[in-house]
Parts: structure tokens; C-alpha cells; sequence
């Protein structure tokens, strides 16, 4: 069961997010539903860890089993989602991922993958142009900028 409920118009999520790096890009991602990019990731189970989710959730959007090097940041955001219309108060736990020896990063730059009924979209957005595009959460349009160099794994898309 994950932790989320609705009262209302209003909405809460207890989310886990991945941060993918490689060579000044974050693996971004969209669906058929949504306008915008945002993190592979998605909502806590009862009785699961953070750190549990975070790797199913890639497990299950990416069919790789990543390491969690370390978390980044913890956000508490509030936001109307454009799909539902809900207002949103949302805490998520952002993990810096290691996906070297997976094969995700022989993918390519962009790639498309199926689980159940959703199609996702996958990207690797430079950081630079995340301050046009439509992407989601906010505060890393410009915080993505504040990782130390060593957080960025080397990959030909340098």
C-alpha cells in the first residue's frame, strides 16, 4: 500500500526520486500523461524504506537494479499536479544512483520503455537546459548545480 492519500482536492505523497548522472546530464523521463519531465521514482510503500523504494521503483521503470551511492536531498514540495488537478503536499527523498554495469547508459540518448499499460520516455538532459524545459521538481533547475564534480560518472556522452 503506499503511503499517499486524498482528502479532498488535496493529495499527500511520500515519493523516493533517482538522480541519474552522467557526463553534465540527468536522466529524465515523461509519460503519456504528463507534459513535463520529471525523476524515475515514485511512492513509498507502509513498512518499506526509503532506500528499498527507490530501487524498486527503478527496477521497475528502467529493468536495472541500481546502488544508491548516497541522498541528496530531502524536499517537501506543495503544487497542483496538471494531470489530476489535486493540490499536492509532497516529501521526497532524492538518491544519488550508480547505474555503471547495468547497460542503462548504453541506451543512448534518448529511449522508450513499457511497463504495464504507461510508456516512458526517457531523456538525458543537460543541466544547462533544464532551466527551459518543462521539468519538474523546481528547486533542481538550479540545484543540480551545487553536486560536487566526483558525483558525475564518466560516460561517452561526455
Amino acid at each position: 500500500m503506499d503511503i499517499t492519500y486524498v482528502a479532498g482536492r488535496e493529495k499527500f505523497n511520500y515519493r523516493v526520486c533517482a538522480v541519474i548522472i552522467s557526463g553534465g546530464k540527468i536522466l529524465a523521463m515523461r509519460d503519456e500523461r504528463s507534459p513535463y519531465f520529471y525523476l524515475p521514482g515514485g511512492r513509498v510503500q507502509l513498512g518499506e524504506t526509503a532506500e528499498r523504494a527507490v530501487i524498486r521503483e527503478v527496477e521497475e521503470e528502467l529493468c536495472v537494479t541500481p546502488t544508491i551511492l548516497r541522498p541528496l536531498w530531502l524536499n517537501q514540495g506543495f503544487f497542483t499536479e496538471d494531470v489530476d488537478q489535486l493540490r499536492y503536499h509532497e516529501l521526497c527523498i532524492y538518491f544519488l544512483m550508480d547505474v555503471s554495469g547495468t547497460g542503462l547508459l548504453d541506451r543512448g540518448e534518448r529511449f522508450t520503455l513499457h511497463e504495464g499499460s504507461h510508456r516512458h520516455d526517457f531523456e538525458w538532459l543537460a543541466f544547462e537546459r533544464l532551466q527551459d524545459e518543462y521539468f519538474y521538481p523546481l528547486f533542481l533547475k538550479t540545484s543540480i548545480f551545487d553536486l560536487p564534480e566526483q558525483f558525475t560518472l564518466k560516460t561517452e556522452y561526455e
